[in-house]
């Protein structure tokens, strides 16, 4: 497996991360390149605009066979869209790269898919998912995470069981199969982009599945975000909404009961009966994160038991 890394958003916030992220895959006999990209910094940023956006086009370069993989998130994307060379990287798209990352990656996912329809990959990036540290010690990445990378690399595929009652899925006992486009990413960046040139049309979302997560977000701006997709007209136009992790918010004394779950049930009682809302994707800010190919035709399957979401592409 050969990995470039690029490194379009945030700079990194420690050193140790990228290290142990590199060494980690060189273990696994990864073969890892641009690794001077983990240690630039301007302002908050991985480089100057400039330097960044000329890495992101020169992927564009690269052997088919190459897995592009983002450092880590944060914020700088959206600075770039209009830069992007959209076509040369769908081209290498369609050849064979595949590019990886979530967070504020979920802006080049959209714009490509918007631009231009191709596949991209949701899923784990450098620095937290292979080079995580807590408590002063690197921690190894999640066996469940890196299985499933793997099999998205070598063989463009997924498949996983979501073992988890599902109360907002509308479905109760019966079994039923959604199929439809794989889209979405982090609501926070998502939501930013409509109206948009990098926002999907809604003739390539129709029908779609949607997946969603975020971090730091307080329910309140979790339902604000839901509110906005729902009176767009977006979330009533998808098969299926899938729920990720929402993860590192506190609740307060004055929300007196108000959760994410409360924002939930809200949103699912402002859609038809028919798209259910299912949640415990394991995807988000977590480290046991499927990879998920945005812009494919996913199917998923709901049961007693939870549900499964299957691909290939």
């Amino acid at each position: 497996m050969q990995v470039q890394l690029i490194a379009p958003s945030g700079a990194s916030l420690d050193e140790r991360s990228p290290e142990a992220g590199i060494a980690w895959l060189r273990g696994q006999g990864v073969s890892v390149g641009n690794t001077e990209c983990t240690q630039r910094v301007h302002q908050r940023f991985a480089g100057s605009d400039a330097v960044r956006v000329a890495e992101l086009n020169s992927i564009a370069g690269l052997p088919a066979a190459t897995t592009v993989m983002a450092m880590r998130g944060g914020y700088g994307l959206h600075r770039l869209l209009g830069r992007i060379e959209w076509d040369a990287i769908h081209h290498a798209v369609t050849a064979g790269l595949q590019i990886c990352g979530h967070s504020d990656f979920t802006a080049f996912h959209l714009g490509l898919l918007a631009k231009t329809g191709g596949i991209s990959l949701a899923g784990p990036m450098l620095n937290y998912d292979f080079g995580r540290i807590e408590d002063n010690q690197v921690v190894a990445p999640d066996p469940l995470m890196w299985a499933h990378f793997k099999r998205a690399i070598l063989e463009r595929s997924m498949n996983a069981q979501i073992n988890a009652s599902q109360p907002l899925s509308s479905l109760g006992s019966n079994t039923k199969t959604m199929t439809g486009m794989l889209w979405g990413g982090n609501l926070s960046v998502l939501t930013s982009l409509i109206g948009t040139p990098y926002f999907p049309a809604e003739q390539q979302y129709q029908n779609g599945i949607l997946f969603l997560e975020d971090v730091n977000e307080h329910p309140y701006r979790i339902e604000r975000m839901l509110m906005q997709l729902l009176e767009a007209g977006i979330l009533a136009k998808q098969s299926a909404i899938v729920m990720g992790s929402f993860s590192a918010y506190r609740l307060y004394d004055n929300d007196r009961g108000y959760s994410l779950q409360a924002v939930f049930e809200l949103i699912r009682n402002r859609l038809p009966e028919s798209i259910p809302i299912l949640t415990d994707l394991p995807f988000g800010h977590q480290p046991n994160k499927l990879t998920l190919p945005v812009g494919a035709i996913a199917s998923i399957k709901t049961s007693d038991a939870g549900y499964s979401i299957q691909a290939d592409w």
